[in-house]
């Protein structure tokens, strides 16, 4: 199972995501939720990094199984909801994946 884990700030921004684990929907190669996650998850950084020009702390694992991304706290505030809202975007995208194959996926929140 993958499973991502959102970290919120008191203010209820996002700081960081971590995602771990593997779908095992299929096998290597063909695993559509594993796909979709990964697709969803850089997909995002990259707009990230390309749009607001962020480059966050991003860490990853050998085996693909790890993604972890945290967000500056010192962001000016313009530039902070741009951030914000893209990660917004990306957990819709994900908790859509959660949805219709929540066996595979599973997102939680912290703060």
């Amino acid at each position: 199972m993958i499973k991502v884990t959102i970290d919120k700030n008191q203010s209820n921004d996002i700081r960081s995501f971590e995602m771990k684990g593997h779908a095992d929907f299929a096998e290597h190669g063909k695993d559509l939720v594993c796909a979709a996650a990964t697709a969803v998850s850089f997909g995002a950084v990259n707009a990230i990094v390309e749009l607001t020009k962020v480059i966050p702390d991003v860490k990853q694992g050998q085996d693909g199984g790890f993604l972890k991304v945290s967000f500056s706290d010192d962001l000016v505030p313009k530039t902070n909801e741009q951030v914000q809202l893209i990660v917004q975007a990306m957990i819709v995208s994900l908790q859509t994946i959660e949805k219709d194959y929540g066996q595979y996926i599973k997102i939680t929140f912290k703060k």
